[in-house]
């Protein structure tokens, strides 16, 4: 028997024994191959472990195996491989690499049935992505084509699509391949009857939200559509759109929505600041659903060191609820900022349509009242403005939240005249203008452009809400908040008849959500003569969650004492 000593020196020594040596890993260096081709085989062979030696069979083998697939997947078919150890370096392996003749298309044997034979978009993929006799054989070209075909199968309601034949015979020897590719589509299917189940809101008006009639072709998008348009009411707090798969008749499809009702009443609170308004308080109450008819009530309340806003509007949903309604809104407002100090009050009636063309037509009448005195001028308006406006805004939303491109127009005119009796007769027009593009996902371009105008009034009879102010977060960023106007006699500031400013940012994408900016400001605010100014600046952008966040660092050039620097914070939409 071992004494425990021994034992002991001998359970070591064991160990040790059976301890495994770790080799150094081999570098593998390819020859003979570069481009699509290089970057396939390195794609191929890097899940293989090289702990292994290069002179290793076992690794040779694995290298040869994934390496010929490789080539094949790109047509080589015919490739030869060498191995060869470095004699300065006994962790190096050197692949010499001979592809061959490239394979290529001696049959494309590609047919569409069924109704697919009259879609567009199915012949748009065959004339664009089917191989043709001649071309390189490219397995990753025939597989993506086969998925494409299922894919818009699926999206466009082709539900008994299948191959009848899908074959890809491939000869070595002649370096030819030979396509028999048989899509058969099989009919078309409809959407049918939409089915809601009891809920708070008519029939009448949940059906008005649906974006096809019974027989529509079926297309995934439109489905989508109906979700958007059902989720943008507010009056669900979940919804669930499904296929009836029991009642399928005829190739035709109904439809069973299920519905939970949003609460009756929201409120939202938030406390923020911006060097404009200094440190602010928000406070939303949301009635979603009043009534059966799908009214809603939306109260706010806003205060700030310099403002402080309570405003509520109610809103009518018309027989297309997502995009017709009316809307009264209310609200009640107070101001001291530098020269301005004004309480005024806003009674808005607004008829809202979505015209064919995607821009948003909104007819309204806005009862203002206000008090105030601006520099030196004091008085109170009482103004009955009929309005005009015409929007439009489109965006496609990148995965790093930040809109890829986007634009937005907004035109809009009020009038007010003693015949319906206004205190003022005057045209006051508005206009803003927006834009966004990416050139290779890392250069951003925001562009933005702002004007206005007040004709047939001086500006000593216009209530401060009426004239144009500049200078702040949303124009001149150089420039203290609505600092940049005409001044008076004592250097007060006035406001302006006229404004325009002018915004270009550069921005470059540093790492998946965050943004670096870079900015040139102009513009101005005057009565007879613009004074022009400059101003420039650096930004950080976040693609938060909840939408841009951005924090800019701005100079104005043209202050009374030169440059200037305002820090601004703001969270929201960019243009």
């Amino acid at each position: 028997m071992f004494k425990p000593v021994a034992l002991f020196i001998y359970l070591i020594l064991l160990t040790l024994c059976s301890w495994p040596v770790v080799a150094d890993s081999t570098s593998i260096k390819l020859s003979g191959v570069k481009g699509d081709l290089k970057d396939n085989i390195e794609l191929y062979i890097k899940p293989i472990s090289l702990q292994q030696g290069p002179s290793s069979i076992r690794l040779q083998a694995q290298l040869e195996r994934e390496i010929t697939t490789a080539l094949q997947a790109l047509g080589y078919y015919n490739s030869s491989l060498t191995f060869t150890v470095a004699d300065t370096n006994k962790s190096n392996l050197l692949i010499t690499i001979i592809p061959g003749e490239q394979v290529k298309i001696a049959l494309a044997d590609i047919q569409l049935r069924g109704e697919a034979q009259q879609d567009n978009e199915f012949l748009a993929i065959i004339n664009k992505d089917a191989p043709k006799v001649g071309d390189a054989l490219h397995h990753g070209r025939y597989d993506s084509l086969k998925s494409a075909l299922n894919s818009l199968a699926i999206r466009k309601g082709y539900f008994d699509a299948s191959f009848s034949q899908s074959k890809l015979a491939i000869s070595p020897s002649r370096n030819e391949a030979y396509i028999h590719l048989h899509f058969d589509s099989g009919q078309r299917y409809k959407l049918g009857k939409v089915n809601f189940p009891s809920q708070q809101i008519d029939a009448k008006r949940l059906h008005s939200l649906v974006p096809f009639t019974p027989g529509t072709p079926y297309r995934a998008s439109l489905l989508g559509k109906f979700n958007q348009d059902l989720s943008a009411t507010g009056w669900f707090s979940s919804i669930l759109v499904e296929a009836d798969a029991d009642n399928v008749n005829n190739k035709v499809i109904p439809l069973n929505v299920s519905l939970e009702p949003q609460k009756r009443n929201i409120i939202e609170t938030g406390i923020g600041y911006s060097d404009d308004v200094g440190a602010r308080f928000q406070l939303n109450w949301l009635k979603p659903w009043l009534n059966s008819a799908g009214h809603s009530l939306n109260s706010k309340l806003q205060v700030s060191q310099i403002e402080q806003t309570i405003e509520a509007s109610y809103k009518i949903p018309l027989e297309s609820v997502s995009t017709d309604f009316y809307q009264i809104q209310f609200g009640l407002k107070n101001k001291d900022n530098k020269d301005t100090q004004s309480r005024e009050s806003n009674l808005v009636v607004e008829r809202h349509w979505l015209l064919k063309s995607d821009w948003y037509r909104t007819v309204s009448l806005r009862w203002l009242t206000e008090d105030y005195k601006q520099a030196d001028n004091t008085g109170n308006s009482n103004l009955i403005m009929p309005g005009l406006s015409y929007s439009r805004s489109r965006s496609n939303q990148a995965k790093t939240r930040m809109p890829t491109s986007a634009d937005r127009l907004l035109i809009s005119m009020e009038v007010s005249d003693p015949a319906w009796l206004s205190d003022l007769s005057f045209i006051r027009l508005r206009s803003r203008v927006g834009w966004i593009t990416t050139v290779s996902s890392r250069h951003r371009f925001v562009a933005r452009a702002d004007a206005g105008a007040v004709l047939f009034e001086q500006v000593d009879n216009l209530s401060p809400s009426l004239r144009f102010f500049a200078g702040g977060v949303d124009n001149l960023r150089g420039y203290s908040y609505e600092s940049v106007s005409p001044l008076d006699e004592d250097g007060k500031l006035i406001g302006g008849r006229y404004m325009a400013t002018a915004s270009l940012e550069y921005q470059y994408n540093i790492k998946n959500n965050w943004w670096l900016a870079t900015f040139v400001d102009y513009g101005s605010a005057w009565n007879n003569t613009p004074d022009w100014k400059r101003g420039v600046g650096l930004g950080l952008r976040w693609a938060s969650p909840v939408g841009p966040i951005r924090l800019d660092f701005a100079f104005g050039l043209d202050g009374p004492d030169g440059s200037a620097f305002q820090l601004h914070f703001s969270l929201g939409p960019e243009i």
